[in-house]
């Protein structure tokens, strides 16, 4: 049979995982890439413009690119950070899941063996 205090801590893990994810802000996925422009001016010296910035995301499985103010660039950095921190406590929770699964499957079996 398995051991009913890893089962609770499996299980008290996976509660607290979900409670994070009601702790999110709003989430987008992509990256957001600072750029800057080098040109020669008339006298041959170069001149920097910029930061730009850049958010590339998948749509429709095409990359696609936004141009964006630095107030933007801000705003959408935390939504995408937001995103990261989600994944991984989507990975974590998976991973207990499968523990739990683990755990009714024996439990299942137990009881089928029983009768």
């Amino acid at each position: 049979m398995p051991d009913k205090t890893s089962k609770m801590i499996q299980l008290d893990r996976y509660e607290s995982l979900k409670r994070s994810l009601l702790s999110l802000g709003p989430i987008a996925q992509g990256s957001i890439w600072p750029r800057t422009i080098r040109r020669k001016d008339s006298r041959g010296r170069t001149r920097e413009f910029g930061p730009y910035y850049q958010w590339t995301k998948k749509e429709r499985a095409k990359t696609v690119l936004v141009n964006l103010s630095a107030s933007e660039a801000k705003v959408y950095g935390r939504a995408i950070r937001e995103h990261r921190k989600m994944e991984k406590v989507l990975a974590q929770m998976r991973a207990a899941s499968l523990k739990l699964l683990d755990f009714a499957a024996q439990e299942a079996g137990k009881k089928k063996g029983e009768k």
